[in-house]
């Protein structure tokens, strides 16, 4: 089960762990990325504070933390191939798992229609 930030963030929960990333519509909008900086383990992140920086030729953009909570893993081939969060970002260009404080806010995030009907 998936949802969105209306920052054009995704999450895919499973228990109290949050895989997080951007959405293809933010990928395609940054254009061809060139670097990405994650959040360290550990890192405990509050909602709507910027988490990473994905930075492409045409701008830098921050990742905002869709819900509270601590920073579990981070997708270092992502790191070091930043094409794949542009060529494949709802899967293996995902950005970072967190441990979330509260797994039921999840469900207060936008679903995938309400994210489809969300203006862009």
């Amino acid at each position: 089960m998936m949802r969105f930030t209306d920052e054009h963030e995704w999450l895919k929960r499973e228990g109290d762990v949050a895989t997080v990333g951007i959405t293809g519509h933010a990928a395609d909008q940054l254009g061809d990325l060139v670097f990405i900086e994650l959040p360290n383990v550990g890192a405990k992140l509050k909602k709507g504070q910027a988490a990473a920086v994905v930075e492409s030729v045409k701008a830098a953009s921050d990742v905002y933390a869709p819900l509270d909570g601590t920073v579990t893993e981070v997708n270092t081939a992502a790191v070091e191939d930043p094409s794949t969060v542009g060529s494949d970002p709802q899967g293996a260009g995902w950005l970072y798992r967190m441990r979330l404080d509260d797994p039921a806010a999840f469900e207060a995030l936008m679903d995938e229609a309400a994210y489809a009907a969300f203006p862009k």
